[in-house]
């Protein structure tokens, strides 16, 4: 049986006190402190990935440092925590290795990664784009939005993910801008798109003034906490939250029940799935990044499939074709871990009184 391995890693402090409750009790600095120093985890055995043509077993295998620390971290630090998780992978007999939220950012994606190893690395990357996309296209359908005609707005506009996103956004929205920190990125996106498709679509730092004309915002930063506050939305804007931590502060499912927030890239895994891990979904749904590692376990294809800052369109498309062929399927649409029907679709609510004078709209900035 082929076998693989996805390394995840806690988003906060809280995400270690569930496994060591007695954690909650210490102030953050020194959980970090602790955490910075110890071994990786194997978090859990994962059983029952089965599709018509084969079945696999894996691990997650749990690096301990926060969504924080991989940021603020010497990156050296973080690169051989991230690499003495993917050792233990192999030690545990994986034959391509998964990289989890932020283990697939930090450094150079995952490339430098992949020469120390003796088995592949993936990223994830290509089918987190492929089912976040789709997601997006069904609750816009749902909701009568036309993404054609809708004004779309990618935060995180220039990361791997978002890069890709937003050149796939372009060959059918007519109305796209791009957000994202550094206006000589953005500029040079823009500039592809425009050779690539024809399209000349809008580049802007301002995430709050973008998003407020925004039918539909596909949100993809790397940013470590919460960005898009329920002030800076349209009224009835619909929101793919891509992101891990997410991008859309829990005040929205608060504050406004106007506007439609859905997580991009959640899957159905074939088979009878004990993950052995519980990540808010109901059983057997993963993250596409988890996804697509164990997609390419299941066809025998222990490559390298998404790695690096550049992702490509043949390979979106090909990961995607790979998961029909298996039984994987983009999971009931959800939003803040919770399933979203069709109670929101066409329903009116008076929304007049949801904004509120006074809010504060400081700009935070996106990745």
């Amino acid at each position: 049986m082929r076998r693989f391995a996805f390394i995840i890693h806690p988003l906060t402090v809280a995400d270690v006190a569930r496994k060591f409750p007695w954690i909650r009790y210490l102030p953050e600095p020194i959980v970090e402190g602790v955490t910075r120093c110890l071994p990786p985890i194997r978090a859990s055995y994962i059983q029952g990935v089965r599709s018509p043509y084969g079945e696999v077993d894996g691990f997650f295998i749990a690096c301990p440092l926060t969504a924080r620390q991989m940021l603020t971290l010497p990156e050296a630090t973080v690169l051989r925590q991230i690499e003495r998780a993917c050792w233990k992978a192999v030690d545990l007999g994986a034959q391509i290795i998964g990289l989890g939220a932020f283990t697939s950012i930090v450094g150079d994606a995952g490339l430098s990664l992949a020469k120390e190893l003796p088995v592949p690395v993936t990223t994830g990357n290509s089918y987190t784009v492929a089912t976040a996309l789709e997601a997006t296209r069904r609750k816009a359908t749902m909701m009568g939005c036309d993404l054609a005609k809708a004004s779309v707005v990618v935060v995180g506009a220039t990361g791997s993910v978002g890069a890709i996103c937003s050149r796939l956004l372009a060959r059918e929205a007519q109305h796209l801008t791009l957000v994202a920190r550094k206006p000589e990125r953005l500029h040079r996106l823009a500039y592809r798109i425009l050779h690539e498709t024809g399209l000349a679509v809008k580049v802007t730092t301002n995430m709050v003034e973008a998003l407020r004309d925004a039918d539909v915002v596909v949100a993809v930063s790397s940013a470590a906490d919460a960005i898009i506050e329920p002030e800076y939305l349209k009224q009835g804007a619909l929101v793919c939250d891509v992101a891990r931590p997410r991008d859309v502060s829990n005040r929205v499912a608060l504050e406004r029940p106007d506007v439609r927030v859905i997580e991009g890239g959640v899957v159905k895994v074939p088979g009878e799935v004990n993950l052995g891990f519980n990540f808010g979904f109901p059983p057997g749904m993963v993250y596409a990044c988890m996804a697509e590692t164990m997609i390419l376990a299941l066809e025998g294809r222990m490559e390298c499939f998404s790695l690096g800052r550049e992702l490509f369109f043949d390979r979106v498309e090909e990961i995607s074709l790979l998961a029909q062929k298996h039984g994987f399927t983009v999971a009931g649409l959800r939003g803040f871990q919770r399933a979203v029907t069709e109670w929101n679709v066409g329903e009116e609510r008076n929304v007049d009184n949801i904004l509120q004078p006074g809010y504060n709209t400081k700009l935070k900035i996106a990745e």
